[in-house]
C-alpha cells in the first residue's frame, strides 16, 4: 500500500523506506518553533534536563508575539527569558519588537519554512505550514526543549482523511469560509490525530493566503496536521522567498485514506461559527438578529495582506456602526508597512477602527480587545470556546475578514455580499 503526502515526508525524515499509520518513529527536524508564552517553559525544561547546547542555531525560531509589546511585568519577564536564551545560544531567527510578527504569518513570509520540511512548534497552530507542502504540527514545550537540544522528535504516524475540493470560490468567499464549512461538516474531533490532505481541481483557485488560513485551523477539527500539494502556486510563493532548497513530496496513487470528504467550492457562502465551538457553523446571511460589540481582524489565521485587502475593500470610505469597536491587527511588520503604503491603514482609521502593531493579543484573551460580560465579537481568529476572548459570558463568532468588516459596518452579523 502506498503512502500519503504526510507519510512520505515523515518516512524521509525518519530515514525509513516507508511508514504506516500508527507507527512510532523518531524523525529529524528542520524547524523548531516557540513563542513568548511557550518558550520560557521549554527553556526551563531544557535547563532541567542538563542540556548545554542547541542542535542547530539556524533551525530554532523564537517569535515574541503573544504579549508583545509586553503588557505587564510577567510578560516582560517571559520575554526577557527568551531574549537571554537567544543571546546565550546565538539563535539566528529570533524575532522581537520592531521585527516580529505573529509567528504563523511571519515564518512563511520570511521563507523559514518550505516544502518537504518536518516542523514542530510549541503552539497548536503550527499546522499552518502544511500550506507550503510541509509536515508541521504543534507540540508541548517539553517536546520543544528536546527538539532544540537534539533536532529530533517522535511521532505516531497519522492516518489520513482526503479532502477533495471541486469547483471554484466565488469571492468574497475565502479560505476561512472553506475551513469553517469543513469543520462544520466533520466536527471538532472529526479528524482527531489524522492528517487532513487537501486535493482536487479546486486547489488551484486557492491563493497561498487561503491555504495558510485553511491549514492553520486544521487543529480545530482535531487534526495532527493539514497539508496541500505543491503546485504552481506554491512554487511561485517559495521562489525567491525560501531560505533553503525545497523538496516536493506527493501522495502515491494507492495511498490509503480513512475516508474522503468532498467540498464544492462554488457552492460555498460566507460562513460564521457561532459560540462556543468552531463546528457550530451558520451562513452569515442568517445572522442579522445578532448584535455585536467588537470586531477583530487579524491573527495567525487572517492577518495576511489579502485579509487586510478584503477588509479594506469593504471599509474604505465608510464608517463602522456606533457602539462597535473595530480592531485591525496586521500579522507582520511587512503587512503593516504595506497597509500604510497603500493607504489602507488610513482608511481603517477613517472608518473608526484602530490599527495595531502585530500581536496575538485579543485572540487568546490576552490584551488589545478583552471582552466584558455578555459582549459579542466577530473575529477572524480561530477559536471561540467559553471565555476565549474575555469574560465567560462573552461570545466569539468566527468569520472571514470580509464578513467581519461587513459586520462592523452594520453592527450585526452580516453577509459581506450585502454591503
Amino acid at each position: 500500500m502506498g503512502m500519503t503526502m504526510t507519510q512520505k515526508i515523515l518516512a524521509a525524515h525518519a530515514g525509513l523506506p516507508e511508514v504506516k499509520a500508527g507507527q512510532l518513529i523518531n524523525a529529524d527536524l528542520d524547524v523548531v518553533l516557540g513563542n513568548d508564552i511557550t518558550t520560557p517553559v521549554a527553556i526551563n525544561e531544557f535547563n532541567k534536563a542538563g542540556f548545554t547546547s542547541v542542535f542547530d542555531r539556524t533551525k530554532i525560531n523564537i517569535v515574541l508575539d503573544h504579549f508583545v509589546p509586553n503588557k505587564d511585568i510577567k510578560s516582560a519577564q517571559q520575554s526577557k527569558q527568551c531574549r537571554d536564551f537567544a543571546n546565550k545560544y546565538d539563535i539566528l531567527n529570533f524575532f522581537d519588537v520592531g521585527k516580529m510578527g505573529i509567528e504563523h504569518a511571519l515564518l512563511p513570509e520570511q521563507g523559514l519554512v518550505t516544502a518537504g520540511d518536518c516542523i514542530i512548534g510549541a503552539d497548536s497552530h503550527t499546522c499552518t505550514y502544511g500550506a507550503v507542502g510541509a509536515f508541521s504540527t504543534g507540540v508541548g514545550s517539553t517536546d520543544m526543549a528536546a527538539g532544540m537540544a537534539t533536532g529530533k522528535a517522535w511521532f505516531k504516524v497519522p492516518a489520513a482523511i482526503k479532502v477533495e475540493l471541486k469547483g471554484e470560490l466565488k469571492r468574497p468567499v475565502a479560505g476561512k469560509d472553506v475551513i469553517l464549512h469543513l469543520i462544520g461538516m466533520i466536527g471538532v474531533d472529526g479528524a482527531l490525530y489524522r492528517s487532513l490532505e487537501f486535493v482536487g481541481e479546486g486547489v488551484k483557485c486557492l491563493t497561498m493566503d487561503d491555504r495558510l488560513c485553511i491549514c492553520n485551523m486544521a487543529i480545530e477539527a482535531g487534526a495532527k496536521n493539514g497539508i496541500f500539494p505543491v503546485d504552481e502556486t506554491t512554487v511561485a510563493y517559495l521562489t525567491g522567498r525560501s531560505k533553503k532548497p525545497w523538496k516536493v513530496f506527493a501522495a502515491d496513487a494507492d495511498a490509503e485514506y480513512e475516508k474522503t470528504v468532498t467540498i464544492d467550492l462554488s457552492a460555498l457562502e460566507p460562513t460564521v461559527s457561532y459560540p462556543h465551538l468552531p463546528e457550530n457553523t451558520h451562513l452569515a446571511k442568517e445572522g442579522g438578529e445578532i448584535r455585536i460589540d467588537q470586531v477583530v481582524i487579524g491573527s495567525c489565521t487572517n492577518g495576511r495582506l489579502e485579509d487586510m485587502e478584503a477588509a479594506y475593500q469593504i471599509l474604505k470610505g465608510k464608517k463602522i456602526a456606533d457602539g462597535v469597536r473595530g480592531i485591525i491587527i496586521p500579522g507582520t511588520m511587512a503587512v503593516y508597512k504595506e497597509c500604510l503604503l497603500r493607504g489602507w491603514a488610513e482608511a481603517f482609521i477613517d472608518a473608526g477602527c484602530i490599527v495595531s502593531t502585530p500581536t496575538c493579543g485579543p485572540c487568546l484573551g490576552g490584551y488589545m480587545g478583552i471582552l466584558a460580560e455578555g459582549e459579542r465579537c466577530v473575529s477572524t481568529t480561530n477559536r471561540n470556546f467559553v471565555g476565549r476572548m474575555g469574560h465567560v459570558t462573552s461570545e466569539v463568532y468566527l468569520a472571514s475578514p470580509a464578513t467581519a468588516a461587513a459586520s462592523a459596518l452594520t453592527g450585526v452579523i452580516t453577509d459581506p455580499r450585502e454591503v
